[in-house]
């Protein structure tokens, strides 16, 4: 079989690429485990005809006016919308109707993890992470920290690694810190608090 004969190639790229470009921009917006190659083909078709089932009306008048024909640039154009554009706002419209109170309802988060679900928020927080020995580590969570998001492994950068005091107060930030990275393996709890506007160097009581 003649994999590059034109019309298969064009089934290919009418039935497949929509579908991986919708499935691909969802897995962005919600990281999670990598599929198999054949249930990412099925799902690949499988949101290419729910694509075009939204798109049947467009697609019927374009094709039934002669648009190719008399317009050919509007025409390329259309079907860029159809083949990359539209896949992608499907993707983004099933995830912002997921994380609405009403699908909530009936549905579950579509993020598997809590700590994806903190994480994507990029909040800035002072964050206490408890060991499995019972060490306790101090830091800020900020915009040049960073956290792994699933399929990966958890992990966890703080940009600053603070001192604690005895009565469990961020007292101040480690000489010369350049942040601390943190395995997951090694991870009880990580407690998160507030960290308001302007908040830098000052004393952060824990629990305050």
């Amino acid at each position: 079989m003649d994999i590059w004969d034109a019309n298969k190639l064009l089934l290919f790229i009418a039935f497949v690429i929509p579908g991986f470009v919708s499935l691909k921009t969802y897995e962005l917006l919600f990281p999670g485990a990598q599929k198999e190659s054949d249930k990412l083909l099925i799902d690949a078709v499988a949101y290419s005809s729910f694509n075009y089932a939204l798109l049947l009306w467009p697609i019927y008048s374009v094709e039934t006016n002669q648009v190719r024909e008399s317009q050919p640039t509007a025409y390329a154009l259309f079907y860029v919308f159809v083949l990359l554009i539209a896949p992608i706002a499907w993707a983004c419209t099933l995830k912002k109707l997921r994380t609405t109170e009403f699908f909530q309802r009936s549905m579950p988060h579509p993020t598997a993890k809590p700590w994806d679900f903190v994480f994507a928020q990029r909040k800035p927080y002072w964050a206490v992470v408890t060991l499995k020995d019972g060490k306790r580590i101090a830091g800020r969570y900020d915009s040049a920290s960073f956290a792994s998001s699933a399929p990966a492994t958890e992990q966890l950068y703080l940009e600053e690694n603070w001192v604690l005091n005895d009565d469990g107060g961020f007292e101040r930030p480690r000489t010369e810190t350049a942040g601390i990275l943190i395995l997951s393996s090694e991870i009880v709890t990580v407690e998160f608090f507030k960290l308001t506007a302007g908040e830098d160097n000052g004393r952060k009581e824990a629990g305050a």
